[in-house]
């Protein structure tokens, strides 16, 4: 059975309950500044981040509204943690301008690449390090209460350098496709007379 058009599917339920839990981690960390439960939630988020890949590759379940839907909770819960790491570190700024300036790019360049060739240009293993980088950086902020500057500046860092590595792949790859389908499309394009 054909699950590309399904909308309820396992991995699509476990994104919609990721993209749910956004407000209540929100609510935990500033408000109630409860920040175990806060970073216990925001594992449990990365986990069936993990879980609905798994089981939508192993299972047959990748649907169009998966592809949509899962980078959205995934950036979403990202951004939002980031902006709410910010009232207690300000460095986190600078990942939150590169992430907002890298999924920008990837966001324009990636619909070119889709609506001109037809090609969605999959994950790969730098931007899967980058994710882990960040939320490893973003967890150890919430548990280790009394991080120094300097060990906060070099996570933030490392995280840093491995999100602006994935952002060179991935624009590469991007810019190579639309490259090379402009030149396809010139190549196969009628001489003009």
């Amino acid at each position: 059975m054909d699950t590309k058009k399904k909308i309820l599917t396992l991995p699509n339920v476990l994104s919609m309950i990721r993209i749910a839990m956004i407000p209540v981690i929100v609510w935990l960390y500033v408000v109630e500044k409860d920040y175990s439960w806060a970073g216990g939630l925001l594992i449990f988020s990365g986990v069936t981040d993990v879980a609905d890949g798994f089981i939508a590759r192993h299972f047959h379940m990748i649907s169009d509204l998966g592809k949509v839907l899962d980078p959205i909770a995934d950036k979403l819960t990202q951004a939002t943690m980031l902006v709410c790491l910010l009232m207690r570190f300000p460095l986190m700024a600078l990942p939150l301008a590169m992430m907002v300036l890298k999924e920008t790019f990837m966001s324009v360049t990636g619909l070119l690449v889709i609506r001109r060739t037809g090609v969605v240009i999959s994950a790969d293993w730098h931007g899967k390090a980058a994710t882990v980088l960040l939320y490893a950086t973003m967890v150890l902020h919430i548990f280790w209460e009394d991080i120094s500057e300097a060990q906060s500046a070099l996570f933030i860092g490392a995280t840093m350098v491995m999100i602006a590595i994935s952002f060179f792949l991935y624009g590469r790859d991007n810019v190579n496709a639309l490259k090379k389908e402009k030149a396809e499309r010139e190549q196969n394009a009628p001489a003009e007379t």
